[in-house]
C-alpha cells in the first residue's frame, strides 16, 4: 500500500482521493505499483491546476463571452467532481465558485455597458434623425443633399437598438430623406417646364419681331418692340440650348427694322453718337462685374446698368454691334454663372454625365486590350486601325470628363 497527502493506493489496486466530504475512488490501478498509480492520478490533477490556470486567465484577459465561459467552468466542475485525480480537489473547487462570480461580475458589467451603449445610440440616431427631418425642409438641395448622404453613413455606423425602436426611427429617419427628394425633384421639375414655357412665350415674341421688321410705321412700331424686349426679359430663360438662336432671331428682326429707321432718321446721327458715348460708358461699368464673384449683387447692378442702358435710346448702326456685344457678353456670363449654378444643383444631369462618362472609359479600356491582343497577334494593321478609333473615344471621354467637372465631381 502506498499514500501522499492528497492520496492512497490499497493493496486491491483501488486509489482513493482525500477531500472534505472523505475519501474517495479515483480508480483501480493493475498496471504497476502504487506509486506509479499515484503519480498518474497526481499527472491528471496537475492537468486540471492548468486548464483551470488558464480559463482564469482567459476570462480576466480576454473578452470571452459569459456563456462559452460559464460553459468551459461546467466542463471543469465535472471533471473536478468525477475524482479522477490526485491532489486538493477541493480548491479546484472554490477555484472554479470563484471564477463563476467573476464570470456573473462580468456578465452583469457587460449587460450595464451594453444598455450605455444602447442609450447612446438611441441619442445618437434621435438626433440624426430630428437634423433629417429639419433637412427636409431645406431649399439647399446640394448642401443639404450632401448633408443627408453623410447621415446615412453615420447611421449605418451605429450598434442597432431593438427591433421596434429601431425601426420607427428609420421609418422617420428615411421618410425625411423621402420628402426631400420628392421636393428636390418637384423643384427641379418645375424649373424645366418653367424654361419650356418660355421657350414657347419667346418662340411667339420671335415671331411678331419677324413680322414687324419690315415695317415703316416707326413710332408705334418701335414702341412695339420695346413692349416685345419687356416681354422677352419677363419670360425668363429658355433651355439653354434654344435661348442663343432665339434671341439671335429676335434681335435679328429688331436690327433690320431700327436699321431702316435709321436710315430715314439720319438727322438724329448726332443724338446717336452722344448715346454711343453714353453706353460705352455704361458697357464698361458693366464689364467691371465680371468676374462674377457674388451672383446676386453682380444681377441686381446688371439690372440697374441695363434699365439706364434701356432709356438712352439708339447709337449708330455701324457701332451696335460691339457695344451690345460687349454688353451681351457681361450677361452671357451672368447666364453662364446661373447655368453653372443650376447644373450643380441638378442630380438627374449629373448622373446622366457620370453613365456617359462610364460607357465612354469602358470603351477605351476595351479598345486599348483590343490593340494589345492585335499588336501581340503581329496584326498591325487592325492594330493602327483601332488606335485612330482609341483617339476618337479618348477625345469624347476627355470632352465628357470636362462637362463632369463642372459639377464639381
Amino acid at each position: 500500500m502506498s499514500s501522499d497527502p492528497w492520496g492512497r493506493v490499497d493493496e486491491t489496486g483501488t486509489v482513493y482521493v482525500r477531500t472534505a466530504d472523505g475519501e474517495k475512488v479515483v480508480g483501480s490501478w493493475q498496471a504497476g505499483s502504487p506509486e506509479e498509480a499515484l503519480a498518474y492520478f497526481e499527472r491528471k490533477y496537475e492537468g486540471l491546476v492548468v486548464e483551470i490556470g488558464l480559463l482564469e486567465k482567459r476570462v480576466k484577459t480576454t473578452d470571452l463571452s459569459a456563456k462559452d465561459a460559464q460553459t468551459a467552468i461546467d466542463h471543469l466542475r465535472e471533471q473536478v467532481d468525477a475524482h479522477h485525480a490526485v491532489g486538493d480537489l477541493d480548491a479546484l473547487r472554490t477555484r472554479l465558485d470563484k471564477l463563476v462570480e467573476l464570470v456573473d461580475k462580468r456578465r452583469e458589467e457587460r449587460k450595464v455597458q451594453r444598455a450605455k451603449q444602447s442609450d447612446e445610440a438611441r441619442g445618437a440616431k434621435e438626433a440624426l434623425v430630428a437634423e433629417a427631418e429639419e433637412l427636409a425642409g431645406s431649399d439647399q438641395w446640394r448642401a443639404a443633399g450632401e448633408r443627408l448622404r453623410s447621415l446615412v453613413d453615420t447611421w449605418k455606423g451605429l450598434p442597432r437598438l431593438d427591433r421596434k425602436s429601431d425601426d420607427e426611427l428609420w421609418h422617420r429617419f428615411s421618410h425625411a430623406r423621402s420628402a426631400f427628394s420628392k421636393r428636390r425633384k418637384q423643384h427641379f421639375a418645375q424649373l424645366d417646364a418653367q424654361r419650356e414655357d418660355a421657350r414657347q412665350t419667346k418662340e411667339r415674341l420671335v415671331a411678331e419681331a419677324e413680322a414687324l421688321s419690315n415695317s415703316t410705321e416707326w413710332g408705334p412700331t418701335a414702341a412695339r418692340y420695346r413692349d416685345l424686349m419687356s416681354e422677352w426679359k419677363a419670360a425668363g430663360r429658355a433651355q439653354r440650348e434654344h435661348e442663343d438662336d432665339l434671341w439671335n432671331r429676335f434681335r435679328g428682326a429688331q436690327d433690320v427694322f431700327f436699321a431702316a429707321r435709321s436710315s430715314v432718321f439720319a438727322e438724329r446721327d448726332a443724338e446717336q453718337t452722344e448715346n454711343l458715348k453714353l453706353k460705352e460708358e455704361l458697357a464698361e461699368e458693366a464689364e467691371k462685374l465680371l468676374p462674377v464673384t457674388d451672383l446676386k449683387a453682380a444681377r441686381a447692378a446688371f439690372r440697374s446698368v441695363n434699365e439706364r442702358w434701356e432709356a438712352i435710346g439708339h447709337v449708330p448702326r455701324d457701332a451696335r454691334p460691339k457695344v451690345e456685344g460687349r454688353m451681351h457678353a457681361v450677361e452671357r456670363a451672368l447666364q453662364e454663372a446661373e447655368e453653372s449654378e443650376w447644373r450643380r444643383t441638378n442630380p438627374e444631369a449629373r448622373a446622366r454625365a457620370e453613365g456617359l462618362t462610364g460607357q465612354l472609359q469602358a470603351a477605351v479600356d476595351k479598345l486599348r486590350s483590343q490593340i494589345e491582343q492585335a499588336r501581340a497577334q503581329g496584326n498591325n494593321a487592325r492594330a493602327d486601325k483601332l488606335q485612330r478609333e482609341l483617339e476618337g473615344r479618348q477625345a469624347l471621354l476627355d470632352q465628357a470628363l470636362k462637362g463632369l467637372h463642372e459639377f464639381g465631381g
